[in-house]
């Protein structure tokens, strides 16, 4: 219990030096603002009433079974947003209308496979994927969307909780009342559905007709931006929201003068897009969000862009390579161009990293962790014994180290478990994380831990050949007594 995590801590992927960083740049949603419960509850409550009211799922399904309409639609309208059912980084099958956990090796976690709201067996679960490895070709391709037809989508936007959950929702729904329905289309109509709570200004008119509510706020993120623009560093913001939305946000959680503190910012940039498609020029957005038409030779402080691409952003400025770290929640649409092509260092902000670690921070948690390792030495060390009575005690054992997993799944969520373990494995999720992102953390203000000139240090994890042999730390033996050496 004396080596407890710092849930405030930032955690490197590969060494960085912030003495060589002279631009910060910034996502908005999730980066510099931070979101309360209720954001979800009304996304999720918006895309369920567009869902029943505009898109209308099943309507041939509700006649062939004779029912009214109505009726089959107002049954939606019963669920209710759970935030404790989905995490981030799930896949979903598309065509079997299935969510579920994947880990690093593309194997399937087993017990975190759901139809609807309720957990597929195992058996089922291996006779559907022949096993329990999906193949390369039917997993998500570089942005989460599924690059074999529509076989799986990968869900890593923080927005998508509500989502999933929804889609399990209605999946329940029309499970539970026998109704035959094609997959594909309720996944494209709740990700229409979802995706109108954004473009039609549901959700950013709601947030700025009650900002309290929507936005936590924190003097922390001036701190971090002050911090920087103190030591003389330059700011930018890059973000897929719109500008009066954006203004209200940073009024309230930085001031009237946010716009100071940032050297450039640009609006409605559609990420990915804007690391990729060279077409788009930018647009000068003025005080009253009205666009303009004048042709952009210079980036100016104080000044709202819209659209534009990353091409011309470094034509402007200048900004290239390694001085610039940039910092966003989405792994793929914030990070991962700016690492693979143009060299930019990233960070990647994960706020369940905080919860996550103060659970690991636990002595259940540790005690259980540590039998649970404990128990797999013994395992590995004792499967030589092959008589009738050894083979009982080891049968046992395993039952014992799958009932611990299980248990330790649910300390962190019931249905799916940790963001960033399947059992012993690392997550899809963390693996992408790991690529993609230099450094991590769970929000901006863990940088006001850290002098401007830190060094941070991945750590070097052992690998598989060079361990030592369990058999040879005879302490792992004595690792359980928790309470004994304390007491000691």
């Amino acid at each position: 219990m004396s080596n407890l995590l710092n849930p405030d801590a930032i955690f490197s992927n590969n060494e960085m030096s912030l003495s060589d960083i002279e631009i910060y740049g910034f996502d908005y949603d999730y980066t510099l603002v931070f979101y309360s419960k209720h954001l979800h509850t009304l996304i999720f409550n918006a895309a369920r009433d567009l869902l029943i009211n505009e898109h209308r799922p099943a309507v041939d399904a509700g006649r062939e079974i004779g029912g009214d309409m109505d009726i089959v639609l107002e049954g939606i309208r019963k669920y209710e947003y759970d935030p404790n059912f989905a995490i981030r980084g799930l896949h979903y099958d598309v065509q079997r209308a299935i969510l579920m956990k994947i880990d690093a090796f593309h194997y399937i976690q087993m017990g975190t496979v759901y139809r609807g709201l309720s957990v597929v067996p195992d058996e089922e679960v291996i006779d559907m994927y022949e096993g329990s490895h999906v193949p390369l070709e039917q997993m998500s391709d570089f942005y989460g969307k599924s690059s074999h037809g529509n076989t799986m989508k990968q869900f890593m936007d923080i927005f998508s909780l509500p989502e999933m959950t929804l889609l399990s929702c209605v999946n329940e729904h029309f499970l539970k009342n026998n109704i035959d329905y094609e997959p594909v289309h309720l996944y494209k109509d709740v990700k229409d559905s979802i995706r109108d709570v954004h473009i039609k200004g549901i959700m950013y008119r709601a947030i700025e007709a009650d900002i309290e509510k929507y936005i936590c706020y924190a003097e922390q993120t001036r701190a971090v931006l002050a911090k920087l623009a103190d030591h003389g560093k330059k700011m930018f913001l890059i973000t897929n929201s719109p500008s009066s939305f954006v203004d209200k946000g940073m009024r309230y959680i930085v001031g009237k003068d946010w716009r100071d503190l940032f050297d450039v910012v640009i609006v409605q940039a559609e990420k990915p897009n804007f690391f990729n498609d060279k077409r788009r020029p930018f647009r000068k957005v003025n005080e009253k969000g009205v666009l303009l038409w004048d042709k952009i030779h210079k980036l100016q402080k104080g000044q709202i862009y819209k659209q534009g691409n990353l091409y011309e952003f470094l034509k402007l400025t200048g900004w290239r390579g390694s001085k610039v770290l940039y910092f966003g929640d989405h792994i793929y649409s914030d990070l991962a161009d700016l690492t693979l092509k143009h060299g930019w260092r990233t960070g990647a902000i994960i706020p369940e990293l905080r919860s996550e670690l103060r659970i690991m921070n636990t002595e259940q948690y540790i005690q259980t962790m540590t039998w649970l390792q404990t128990l797999t030495g013994l395992l590995e060390q004792m499967q030589v014994h092959r008589d009738a009575e050894s083979q009982l005690v080891l049968q046992e054992w395993k039952k014992e180290r799958k009932e611990m997993r299980e248990m330790t799944k649910s300390f962190f969520n019931a249905q799916f478990g940790s963001l960033f373990r399947t059992d012993q494995n690392p997550t899809y999720f963390l693996r992408r994380l790991s690529r993609f992102a230099d450094i991590y953390m769970a929000s901006l203000s863990c940088l006001l831990n850290y002098d401007v000139h830190h060094t941070f240090y991945p750590r070097r994890t052992p690998l598989q050949h060079e361990l030592p042999a369990w058999s040879d730390s005879p302490s792992a033996f004595k690792a359980p007594l928790l309470q004994e050496a304390q007491a000691k």
